[in-house]
């Protein structure tokens, strides 16, 4: 199995117990972008359906397509939080912890 298949199975298989909230950490990590994409839409699918998702993520496009809201944690402390619109309004956040 590719990785994406294997990230798609892993969460096929997490919610055969029909969770209310999941964690996911870093699950376009190595994946073709094409597949990240269709992750993204079953993510969304699985909000609207009102499952609560908790992401763990670097990838910031993939992590923008999917989370409602930021939060930069740095030394088990959070730095920045708010809307994902708002960290890519903050200049200084940008530049400090996003490298763009």
């Amino acid at each position: 199995m590719s990785g994406g298949e294997q990230q798609m199975l892993t969460i096929a298989r997490t919610l055969m117990g029909n969770p209310s909230t999941i964690l996911l950490d870093e699950p376009s990590e190595g994946l073709a972008p094409v597949v990240v994409e269709q992750m993204a839409n079953t993510i969304l699918e699985l909000k609207q359906e009102g499952l609560c998702v908790l992401l763990s993520e670097q990838n910031l496009h993939f992590a923008n397509l999917v989370a409602d809201r930021a939060y930069i944690i740095e030394k088990g402390h959070i730095r920045y939080q708010g809307t994902m619109a708002e960290l890519a309004a903050n200049n200084e956040v940008r530049a400090t912890y996003l490298s763009i």
